[in-house]
């Protein structure tokens, strides 16, 4: 291990308990040891993944949040004793690790509630709204500090919670946490003054209009967490060790509106002044560390960093709030090692929250260890796997229900979370397979039949591996992608894969009986029916390197599109963006943490934005629009690049031993690219 990362290796405590290092696995959804939107139970999966991490030196380890009240089923967590005898048989095992388990338990949404349009339909319709409340009961899971908009949805509104309901939560905590220390927890976490949740919905000024001793001063918006607190160290004992998930600043500009890094701003919701103040209070009330972020649902990009954010986003802020208390703090959000390894050395934080990474790669930290940083499969902050809450406008969260309760899953690693249906099976008929392209989909196929003791033989037609991978992460702040790409041929050297370069395929017959995987890709969608098509640039040839002007149109406003002319806009040149739909970053598996991001900047820098427009022309110098009112405009540009979409080119149909991957087979994302290319390798 490197000098300067060993303060990570260094004990800490909380408490009177001590945690080995300072690496800690913070919580995510789908890593629940109790399940996760179903009959609570425990978990297998989520005890395998946790299990797993502490045998790989993390030092502590919280699970995902655990409801004490279920959404699903209206269960309380402290009646359903058989899961806490489970949990009971099964410490030993992970305390024979060294690491240490708090698990996190939480309240719950409240505003923030993740509302889907099956959910407007049983809450808006009188009779679908009594039938489902034994199953899911919506006005009771989304109510909040005080009646206030959902999140996702206009259509379903919090409610004002009762103060009865306030005291059974608070029972609910204590008792819930003292059946963890009798099932041998090392401690637990409360969820969260943090993120925009239902305790922090509390705490937050532009949520909580509560005039009774819940509202109004700092004092009566922070008492509901200090009163569980309070609650729990009177049932555990003053000794048990109670963290608190905890948003240094909320970095809210109101409902619905987050701020950006470097915007100047007025902060809605807590503000680091407040916070000095608070979290001193919440250390008095009982809390022996704060596990640390910044940011709500309304600004969901800060404790869900998307690629777009910097690394260590909330480090100095978690370093000052630091100084104001006298426990631990953990900082979590894009961090480095090398940055905690430093902040940890200086006494500034005392622990390093890690959690993505670990679903990319459960070993990347004894990889750190042993020297091999190389080796480690990065994650790249896409969110298509571990947390796709897709949302735009008129729309709320436009998710696969199969998504919806089945988080923690990953793009890069279709193992995760997945190992009843993704696994490496060793065949008993080795042959030599064909696979057409050397792209990611075409890479990934290739390290699976190897593992699996086929012979897998890339043939690609340039001279590098990648394909559109290539461009596509490409852009100044797509590092970690650029990382996951030389992991990919890093892969293929280790394995011994043979890879024949400038080697294009016009016709699979020459293979014979052979089993063959076109992984060809796609084309770009050109707009010929638009005059002057030709002298738009596309997407990939800009992304490859082909210049533009100072001032850029561009035609697409999805994800790729609005990629583009962030990157533009980072270089230095003034993007316009003109997209057919009502909304940019209109289209499902890209979470609200990123599309969210991509949208707010636009506003912020006032970069133009044409919504439900459609391109009629395209001249020297200028470009014709049309709006939905079908009224023409003349915009002026340099340039202007087509980001139109893709369709799928594979050089032969599926057939018998012949198997399409990737984007040749549906056009989609990384995710779907590696998990088909992973299937199809496993059939085979």
């Amino acid at each position: 291990m490197k000098d300067e990362l060993k303060p990570l290796l260094t004990p800490w405590k909380i408490g009177n308990v001590e945690i080995k290092n300072r690496i800690v696995l913070t919580s995510m959804g789908g890593t629940d040891l109790f399940g996760w939107m179903e009959v609570n139970h425990f978990d297998k999966d989520g005890a395998r993944f946790i299990k797993t991490v502490a045998e790989n030196n993390c030092g502590l380890l919280l699970p995902g949040c655990q409801p004490v009240y279920n959404p699903m089923f209206g269960q309380w967590l402290y009646k359903k004793k058989k899961m806490f005898n489970d949990l009971a048989k099964w410490m030993p095992e992970f305390h024979k690790t060294g690491a240490k388990l708090f698990i996190q338990l939480t309240a719950g949404f409240g505003r923030s509630f993740t509302v889907s349009e099956m959910m407007e339909t049983l809450y808006n319709n009188p009779v679908l709204r009594v039938l489902s409340k034994p199953v899911m009961d919506l006005d009771k899971i989304t109510a909040s500090a005080s009646p206030s908009p959902n999140r996702w949805s206009d259509k379903l509104p919090s409610r004002e919670m009762t103060k009865q309901e306030i005291q059974f939560f608070i029972q609910a905590f204590a008792k819930s946490a003292k059946m963890c220390k009798d099932a041998g927890v090392d401690g637990v976490e409360i969820h969260a003054v943090h993120e925009g949740y239902l305790l922090d919905q509390f705490t937050l000024h532009y949520v909580n209009k509560r005039t009774d001793e819940y509202g109004g001063s700092l004092e009566n918006r922070y008492r509901f967490a200090a009163e569980i607190v309070k609650a729990i160290k009177k049932e555990c004992g003053a000794d048990f060790p109670v963290s608190l998930r905890y948003s240094v600043v909320s970095k809210t500009k109101g409902m619905r509106e987050g701020a950006l890094p470097g915007e100047d701003f007025v902060e809605a919701g807590r503000d680091m002044a407040e916070s000095e103040i608070a979290a001193k209070f919440l250390q008095d009330a009982g809390y022996d560390m704060l596990n640390c972020d910044n940011g709500t649902y309304d600004a969901w990009y800060w404790a869900h960093p998307p690629v777009y954010m910097p690394e260590n986003c909330n480090l100095e802020y978690v370093e000052h709030i630091r100084k104001f208390v006298d426990i631990p703090v953990v900082c979590a959000g894009k961090m480095t090692v090398e940055a905690g390894a430093k902040s940890v050395a200086e006494g500034k934080i005392d622990g390093v929250g890690f959690a993505r990474n670990f679903l990319a790669d459960p070993q990347w930290f004894t990889k750190v260890i042993e020297g091999r940083e190389e080796d480690i499969r990065p994650c790249i902050q896409c969110h298509n796997g571990c947390f796709n809450m897709c949302h735009y406008k008129g729309v709320p969260n436009d998710q696969n229900l199969s998504d919806s309760l089945h988080l923690a899953r990953c793009a890069v690693n279709a193992e995760m979370m997945q190992w009843n249906k993704h696994y490496i099976k060793q065949t008993s008929n080795p042959k030599v397979v064909h696979i057409i392209g050397g792209g990611i989909g075409g890479m990934e196929a290739a390290r699976v039949l190897k593992l699996r003791g086929h012979n897998p033989v890339i043939h690609e037609k340039s001279d590098v591996l990648g394909g559109t991978f290539i461009p596509a992460s490409s852009e100044s702040y797509k590092g970690s992608l650029r990382a996951l790409l030389q992991w990919y041929r890093r892969e293929m050297t280790k394995l011994g894969i043979t890879v024949q370069y400038n080697d294009e395929v016009k016709d699979i017959a020459e293979f014979g009986k052979d089993p063959v995987i076109v992984a060809t890709g796609a084309t770009p969608r050109l707009l010929k029916r638009v005059p002057g098509y030709e002298k738009m640039v596309e997407a990939c040839e800009y992304l490859n390197g082909k210049q533009v002007g100072k001032k850029v149109a561009v035609i697409g406003g999805g994800l790729t599109g609005c990629e583009i002319a962030y990157e533009l806009a980072l270089k230095g040149h003034e993007p316009i963006i003109v997209e057919m739909k009502d909304d940019l970053v209109s289209q499902k598996g890209v979470c609200l943490a990123n599309s969210s991001y991509l949208r707010e900047w636009f506003a912020w820098k006032k970069v133009p934005v044409y919504l439900e427009t459609t391109l009629a022309e395209v001249k020297d110098g200028s470009i014709t629009v049309k709006g939905k009112d079908g009224k023409t405009m003349e915009i002026a540009c340099d340039s202007v690049i087509s980001s139109a979409g893709y369709i799928p080119t594979p050089i032969a149909p599926k057939a018998k031993n012949v198997y399409l991957v990737g984007d040749c087979n549906q056009v989609g994302n990384l995710k779907s690219a590696i998990w088909r290319a992973y299937e199809v390798a496993m059939k085979i």
